[in-house]
């Protein structure tokens, strides 16, 4: 299937808003996050339709174990529960699941769902990223210890040797970056792969986030003239 080239082939999104959509409607910080699920399954559905073959959605940041233990421990029961549920869907709808992050920050348990989905998802067709304790700079510091450790001379260090030993390096870099939520900044996500993504900005919280929202963001990105610093 040939690439539109006004479609991005490739859309990380800053899922921004849970917790401020719980709270508007007086409920529980968990509350907002399991709304925020259901649009993950929305919008990886219609981006899908739309011609996206990468979706990395940014789930758990690695400063977001200073909220409360509480919401922490819901986050982490949400996405085991959620990967136990939507691997049988996500095989049949030939979707590969990757995580990507600090994954052995995390219980055994939320571990062993994640390697079962991921195994159970490979030959999919599209893929869609969980960035899960993830920080850009976390995982720069980690692709440069795996440069030291494998030996790599110094005259050898290239942006390829780096970008080779990211979390991963068999996806390509985002076309489109969406941050919802209202913010306007990149809060440490995919700080590498972003250096030339187009960016798009709502003030929808995540959980409101329609399939409208998705349409304007790739017409935006559609309209505009990619450089890549030229």
């Amino acid at each position: 299937m040939m690439q539109d080239k006004n479609t991005p082939r490739h859309i990380a999104i800053v899922m921004d808003g849970n917790r401020r959509w719980a709270r508007q409607r007086r409920l529980p910080a968990i509350a907002g996050h399991r709304a925020g699920v259901e649009t993950i399954r929305r919008t990886l559905r219609h981006a899908r339709e739309r011609g996206v073959r990468y979706l990395t959605l940014y789930s758990f940041s690695t400063e977001n174990w200073r909220r409360e233990p509480a919401e922490v421990q819901g986050l982490m029961r949400l996405l085991e529960e959620t990967i136990l549920r939507e691997t049988d869907t996500l095989v049949r709808d030939r979707v590969r699941l990757r995580v990507i992050g600090r994954l052995g920050d995390l219980s055994e348990g939320l571990r062993r769902a994640i390697d079962g989905a991921v195994k159970a998802t490979a030959a999919g067709s599209d893929t869609m990223t969980i960035a899960f304790n993830y920080g850009g700079r976390a995982e720069i510091v980690d692709a440069v210890r795996a440069v030291v450790r494998d030996g790599v001379a110094v005259d050898d260090v290239s942006e390829e040797a780096i970008a080779a030993r990211l979390y991963a390096p068999d996806i390509p870099d985002p076309d489109l970056l969406i941050r919802t939520g209202g913010e306007l900044r990149v809060s440490n996500f995919l700080l590498w792969q972003v250096a030339y993504a187009e960016m798009w900005a709502t003030p929808v919280l995540w959980p409101d986030f329609a399939v409208a929202d998705l349409d304007a963001a790739i017409a935006s990105y559609a309209s505009r003239e990619r450089r890549f610093g030229r």
